[in-house]
């Protein structure tokens, strides 16, 4: 069964900055920590990456799994689909940015996780906590840092 869960956090630059440093995927081994590679097996017509196939850090093991982006909804959302993955069957999500009335923005994070492998809920919740805060966290001062 999936595990779906949400969270929020605050970013001084715009919705724009925020989407744009958050489409960059193959950037993301620069600087989120447990993303140790990146592989663009497909881009649209813009250039974006469309399929791509990660390398990371997680459950104190390295995995593998491969996101199709979609950008329907851009810059608004970025939103992706787990293709494939060794212990994740379900890996989907979105970042939703919202401009807020600071001039800033409201990140907001979904994410939907289903393991191959059967964990206890709270490892499982725990994980996917430290996943998603891990992720905003590193998203929020990669957006702040001076360009």
């Amino acid at each position: 069964m999936a595990e779906h869960a949400t969270e929020r956090i605050h970013v001084a630059a715009s919705p724009e900055r925020c989407f744009e440093i958050s489409a960059d995927i193959a950037a993301y081994p620069s600087w989120a920590a447990d993303v140790k590679d990146v592989t663009v097996g497909e881009r649209d017509d813009e250039g974006r990456p469309v399929l791509v196939t990660f390398r990371a850090g997680a459950f104190g093991r390295s995995t593998a799994y491969t996101l199709r982006y979609d950008y329907a909804e851009a810059p608004g959302v970025l939103a992706w689909v787990q293709v494939e993955g060794d212990i994740t069957s379900k890996l989907d999500g979105r970042y939703v940015f919202s401009p807020s009335g600071d001039g800033g923005t409201e990140v907001t994070y979904h994410l939907e996780v289903e393991l191959k492998v059967p964990l206890p809920g709270f490892v499982k919740m725990r994980a996917q906590s430290r996943i998603m805060s891990t992720a905003l966290r590193e998203l929020k001062a990669q957006v702040e840092s001076p360009a």
